[in-house]
């Protein structure tokens, strides 16, 4: 078997361990609907809601993903605006409500963040939390993510394997100076805009304005402006016959990521990188990064020109940038096995997960007649998503028709409760 056949059955198999099971979602949702039970307990958030938003919005968590979680204060139809202190006084009302509900652990209010944020753990399901004030911008750039995914289902696998990997090799912790999860996801676009052929458009062939600049106003028409806009363009581009599809296969993408970014910390102090345009850019010809002030710009193509790269150190650029070349070195010298492939790509104590077996993607045995760990079945296509995070306001979406919301399924209800309906 070739070097990228061998690589493809492991990162399935990786994908096999990584990927939420159902019990994760409901996990989740448990943790959704007691926050919103504090919430409720809360007099100054009366008439508040609990919204989720990031990766698991996005569907783009691993089993061990945080959740993040946006309450958004009630101001009738129009989005509303809260100011610093406000939202740190709010937030400490929060955690106040957590200590004395219970059932809450590391509690930290982060006051002075750019965005402030209450972080905390739940006891019992061990999930991270991170908590912030009126986050429509996250809620609307994880829908985003989500509908990418529906342009090619590549996007979803190379997420969550690159920031398995990213944890293993310590270059996914904004705390210590590395990159966060998003700006992953950004490289990860940035890398399908840049393969020949590409297998992802420009961010703005997708929504040609700056996201965040538009939510203003009555959400309802922001929001349904966004995501009909998006929908267009989406189909548009899927039904475009003329479009070169990239067959590339998973390993052949995650091994052409490595050696793309292997030199990022040598390009990173003139150029940066730019998805909105699906382009590297020269840093002193872009008046928008100027002037510069981060070791590396990865520009957010939905809040330009932020920079999702901003708590990157000089110091741990060069570690990322070492990453990428040792991993993209060790899975193409021919000499990897299962586990030393597995060593490289995720932590020790996801490895502990994998069967000890050489992979066979037709056996679910080993040799000595062991079963092989049972998976439940992953919930990771869009309609599957879709169905089962209720009230996160996705009236509509991306896809070959409208999406309406039928009905506000409960959590004891489920996703059987809960039908699109299509208008297109």
């Amino acid at each position: 078997m070739s070097a990228h056949g061998t690589l493809e059955l492991i990162l399935r198999d990786i994908l096999r361990v990584i990927t939420p099971l159902r019990e994760d979602w409901t996990t989740r949702f448990q943790i959704i609907e007691e926050l919103r039970a504090v919430v409720q307990s809360v007099e100054s958030l009366r008439g508040a809601t609990v919204e989720p938003y990031g990766s698991f919005v996005s569907n783009l968590f691993t089993r061990w993903g945080d959740l993040d979680i946006s309450i958004e204060l009630p101001n009738g139809s129009y989005i509303s605006s809260a100011g610093r202190k406000h939202k740190q006084t709010l937030l400490g009302d929060v955690l106040k409500a957590l200590r004395r509900r219970g059932g809450w652990r590391k509690l930290q209010l982060v006051a002075n963040a750019r965005v402030p944020i209450l972080k905390f753990e739940s006891s019992y399901l061990n999930i991270s939390c991170d908590v912030s004030i009126n986050n429509l911008s996250g809620q609307m750039k994880s829908k985003l993510l989500f509908w990418i995914n529906e342009i090619d289902g590549r996007f979803h696998d190379m997420v969550l394997l690159v920031k398995e990997w990213a944890k293993a090799h310590g270059i996914n912790d904004p705390r210590s100076g590395s990159l966060n999860s998003y700006c992953l996801s950004l490289l990860i676009i940035f890398h399908f805009q840049t393969c020949v052929p590409a297998l992802l458009p420009p961010i703005k062939e997708i929504y040609p304005g700056n996201l965040v600049d538009d939510l203003t106003g009555v959400r309802v028409v922001a929001e349904t402006h966004i995501e009909e806009t998006c929908a267009e363009n989406i189909t548009k581009l899927r039904s475009d016959r003329s479009r070169t599809r990239n067959r590339s296969s998973l390993s052949e993408l995650f091994i052409s990521f490595l050696a793309k970014f292997s030199d990022i910390s040598s390009r990173a102090p003139e150029e940066g990188i730019c998805p909105y345009n699906g382009r590297w850019e020269h840093i002193d010809s872009n008046m928008r990064w100027l002037p510069k002030t981060c070791a590396l710009f990865v520009e957010d193509p939905f809040e330009q020109p932020a920079n999702t790269a901003r708590t990157v150190s000089i110091r741990q650029l060069t570690n990322i940038s070492q990453a990428f070349q040792t991993t993209h070195q060790m899975l193409t010298s021919g000499n990897q096995n299962q586990s030393s492939a597995i060593a490289t790509l995720v932590r020790p104590q996801v490895s502990q997960l994998f069967p000890r077996m050489p992979i066979n993607p037709n056996s679910f045995t080993s040799g000595n007649g062991r079963a092989r760990p049972q998976m439940h079945r992953a919930v990771h296509s869009p309609s599957q998503v879709q169905h089962r995070i209720h009230n996160t306001r996705v009236d509509r979406r991306p896809n070959n028709g409208t999406m309406h919301r039928a009905v506000n399924a409960s959590p004891s209800q489920g996703q059987q409760s809960w039908r699109p309906r299509y208008d297109g």
